[in-house]
């Protein structure tokens, strides 16, 4: 046999293994529902409704990225393994052509580029012969077809429908245009049609607001900026697209539109698209929920706001209609007056309970009278269950809980079956805890002993010293030599870099030393970090934060 026709002979043998694997690749797309198929460029063509070509000339393009063909697309397999028997001469052919180190090789193949993949429209063997060979690049005369609808190398024939509703909507909307660079890719078939709706609602509120008619691009526009936005980029900045694997952006914005609706219709309550989005993964992944309340997470979330506007824009509220959770009221108002919060009343009853029965219309009635005489906004929701969970459960859409300390935790093994504590423990944000007479909070103390938690109370004492004036003391107790001086060098970098002046107390000492510290110097609020997590200390060696909410006679703001 010449040395030519063993070459066949291998080649045709060649050919023949590819198209076993292609036969074991459509076996395999059956089983797993996961096509198989080349994209045919005609079918996307006419659903993308491409039309302006430009010549790129040759280049060297990823063969990966070749994902379809011009009119020979049902030839070859998705990785383009042959299909059709009566192909083995010509693919043999051209193998023997790519492997001949003699030849003048193969001329570059012709495909259109769409987006960021190819489609064949001459040197299909060509490619298949490539990608049987391994090669990771192959020479094309490319001729790119303009799309704004991002096609990449796992589009699948199934995503066409959605593409080609995304085409429409870009027709219609020309939002390409008026926002160059968007992405308004989605996964689920019929969400353009919801977009387009938020668009025409945008459109007629803009209406009423303006005073006027509103053209259709400009409401496109503004809905993009003031609506879509605001509610995508706390999305990103939080990473909560992690807990939705193979989702977009946009799915996660029409899901937590609806989910922040379904929220205000319930509660009654304006809710701000961050907390909607951080609520609603909360309630779709539990680990998005426990990540929410990471120490540092809320800080994050408002470092923006902190220079900019108010740090407790939304102040939370459980109210049962005892005095003390009055009392805890009136200090609410006061926060609320000077950051000009909204305030949200939370009335937790018993499952069984009814949530319109009398005691709870009584409480909403005068939680709103009170509201109104402050002048404040203000709503109350009547929820049922068990009430420190939802508290912890509605603070995800609030920046700070205000609540009354009636029952403190006790020490020993009692003290862990607190309600207040197991509010401490679950609940996202800040917490300001009443003991119950109301305080001017002027004269502030922070408890500081250099942890995470106790850093998050001085990223809070240093806005308030800022933004309401108060006067600040940091107080380290060491407690039998635990802590050394240097311990409020941080403390003190960050203060002065914020230009606030405080006074400093380094101590040694019990943890009763805190509670003469504050009526030496007339504390009227402290700050402190939250439970350290360890609950044998907690239990043997007691609780600071305990002590503090059983025998202090101010408010007391807990951080994470």
């Amino acid at each position: 046999m010449s040395f030519n026709q063993q070459n066949l002979q291998d080649a045709l043998r060649d050919f023949n293994d590819a198209r076993a694997k292609g036969l074991l690749q459509e076996v395999l797309a059956r089983l797993t529902g996961k096509s198989n198929e080349l994209l045919s460029y005609e079918e996307v063509a006419q659903k993308l409704r491409l039309n302006a070509r430009s010549e790129r000339g040759v280049q060297e393009i990823p063969v990966k990225a070749i994902v379809g063909s011009v009119g020979r697309y049902t030839d070859f397999t998705r990785s383009f393994l042959p299909r059709n028997e009566n192909d083995q001469v010509r693919w043999a052919r051209v193998k023997m052509a790519i492997d001949n180190p003699l030849g003048a090789g193969v001329p570059p193949i012709e495909v259109y580029k769409v987006g960021e993949v190819y489609f064949v429209l001459d040197g299909n063997h060509r490619v298949s012969v490539a990608r049987q060979e391994g090669f990771e690049f192959i020479q094309a005369h490319v001729i790119e077809v303009k799309t704004d609808v991002p096609l990449t190398p796992d589009t699948q024939p199934d995503d066409l429908i959605i593409k080609s509703e995304y085409a429409d909507f870009l027709e219609e909307t020309d939002i390409a245009r008026l926002r160059p660079g968007v992405d308004l890719s989605v996964t689920v078939p019929g969400q353009y049609e919801r977009l387009l709706e938020h668009i025409e609602v945008h459109r007629y509120f803009m209406g009423l607001d303006f005073k006027r008619s509103i053209p259709f691009e400009e409401a496109v526009a503004h809905w993009y900026d003031t609506l879509y936005m605001p509610t995508v980029e706390p999305i990103r900045e939080r990473g909560l697209l992690r807990w939705f694997p193979n989702r977009t952006e946009t799915d996660l914005y029409l899901w937590v539109s609806e989910h922040r609706a379904a929220l205000e219709a319930e509660l009654g309550w304006e809710i701000s698209p961050e907390a909607a989005a951080s609520h609603l993964a909360s309630q779709e992944n539990p680990q998005a929920g426990s990540d929410a309340a990471e120490t540092g997470s809320w800080r994050r979330s408002k470092m923006f706001d902190r220079y900019t506007e108010q740090l407790f824009s939304d102040i939370l509220i459980p109210l049962n209609g005892s005095p003390e959770s009055w009392q805890a009221l009136e200090q609410a108002v006061q926060v609320a007056a000077k950051e000009k919060s909204v305030l949200h009343g939370l009335h937790v009853v018993p499952p069984q309970a009814k949530t319109d029965g009398v005691k709870a219309k009584s409480v909403q009635a005068r939680f709103n009278k009170r509201c109104a005489e402050a002048g404040l906004s203000g709503s109350m929701a009547v929820v049922k269950g068990e009430i420190s969970g939802q508290v912890a459960e509605h603070a995800r859409l609030t920046d700070l809980i205000v609540l009354n300390v009636a029952h403190p935790p006790q020490p020993g093994l009692s003290g862990l079956a607190s309600g207040l504590r197991a509010i401490i423990r679950r609940a996202p944000r800040p917490i300001l805890s009443v003991p119950g007479r109301f305080s001017p909070m002027d004269k502030v103390l922070v408890a500081f002993d250099g942890g995470l938690r106790a850093r998050e109370a001085l990223f809070v004492a240093a806005y308030l010293a800022e933004r309401w004036g108060v006067a600040l003391t940091v107080l380290t107790l060491s407690e039998g030599g635990r802590l050394g001086v240097p311990v409020q060098d941080y403390a003190r970098e960050y203060l002065e870099l914020h230009e606030i002046q405080a006074d400093y107390v380094f101590t040694d000492g019990p943890p009763e030393l805190f509670l003469k510290v504050i009526r030496e110097l007339g504390i009227n609020l402290v700050l402190i970090g939250g439970y350290s997590g360890n609950v044998f200390r907690e239990v043997i060696l007691g609780s600071v934060v305990n002590l503090l909410l059983r025998e202090a006679e101010c408010p007391l703001l807990i951080c994470r």
